[in-house]
């Protein structure tokens, strides 16, 4: 595969399985290519051209050759400045790698990732918040994020990728989208009474089972073992956390327990308050479990060799 074509490949499994649905995203992409076809000259030239195609901010390709032909791929949870020294030195040792892949964004990735937020809507949504409510306070929350983000030095890492001539791609929400659905179609099959019954059903996957060897296993935040389960909210794709003061809004809506990746303090005392159950499936398993799903999709697509490195683990989902 060339890596343009890993690039689309990516964004078409991401749509897939994005919770807005196909419709959602193709006005959303409508809307763009409005929105750029007034523009003046000048401001053309500063507008981010993949957004046309590409409905998620935080996954590009970083820096490289798009008509590369890809054979072999080294992939990471986090790949900074490190990462990529250390994919030099395995090449200069005689390691065949064409591509290095980090799952969460850099570059101009990074710099406006908290677009991708706007996917929360939909998912706050259905689960009966009012839609004027959601997107006050997810504005607000995407506010908070884009000033953060902000003063990062965004472009550091991929320095280290121009000088080291490495093609360079990150997929972030594509693979969490994949990771939500497969947990969120596990949860509606199996319909655990219990919590102790999800942490069983998340250490049947292997992404899980791993962490738990390496002492990270799911937990419980919130509640207990025999706290009984009705209604589950998934915590697994829109960028980061969503709006804090969201809890009470999902515990009137009948949701009394969250799946979640990670969980900030804030987040957790709000879901205290609202008496909502919290289990963390852990944040680099689920990661990992969202870019198996993308590998073992994209190997249906070419031929090529994964390498493993920065947290992140192979796992074949292929049935």
């Amino acid at each position: 595969m060339k890596l343009k074509e890993i690039y689309q490949e990516v964004i078409k499994k991401g749509i897939e399985a994005d919770p807005r649905g196909k419709k959602v995203i193709e006005n959303i992409l409508k809307e763009k290519k409005e929105v750029y076809q007034k523009l003046d000259k000048r401001e053309k030239e500063l507008f981010d051209a993949d957004s046309l195609f590409n409905p998620f901010a935080d996954t590009r390709i970083l820096w490289g050759d798009p008509s590369c032909g890809i054979k072999s791929i080294i992939v990471g949870i986090d790949v900074e400045g490190e990462e990529l020294l250390l994919v030099d030195s395995l090449r200069q040792k005689g390691v065949d790698i064409d591509l290095v892949i980090s799952h969460h964004p850099q570059g101009h990735a990074y710099a406006n990732f908290y677009e991708v937020m706007d996917l929360q809507v939909d998912i706050f949504k259905e689960r009966g918040i009012s839609l004027s409510k959601v997107e006050t306070l997810l504005g607000e929350r995407k506010a908070q994020v884009e000033r953060r983000v902000s003063s990062a030095n965004h472009q550091r890492v991929i320095d280290f990728a121009r000088l080291l001539n490495l093609n360079f791609f990150c997929m972030h929400t594509p693979a969490d989208n994949l990771a939500y659905q497969y947990i969120k179609k596990l949860m509606d099959k199996e319909k655990p009474k219990k919590i102790k019954d999800i942490l069983d059903l998340l250490l049947e996957i292997p992404e899980y089972r791993e962490a738990a060897k390496n002492n990270n296993p799911p937990k419980i935040f919130l509640g207990n073992k025999e706290s009984r389960v009705s209604k589950i909210h998934i915590e697994f794709t829109g960028g980061t956390e969503g709006p804090e003061n969201i809890y009470d809004s999902l515990s009137s809506a009948g949701i009394d327990t969250i799946i979640a990746m990670h969980q900030s303090e804030g987040h957790y005392r709000k879901c205290k308050q609202a008496n909502i159950n919290v289990v963390i499936a852990s944040h680099i398993a689920s990661d990992t479990l969202g870019v198996n799903l993308m590998l073992d999709y994209l190997q249906t697509k070419g031929k090529f060799k994964v390498l493993e490195f920065s947290g992140f683990k192979r796992f074949s989902h292929k049935r």
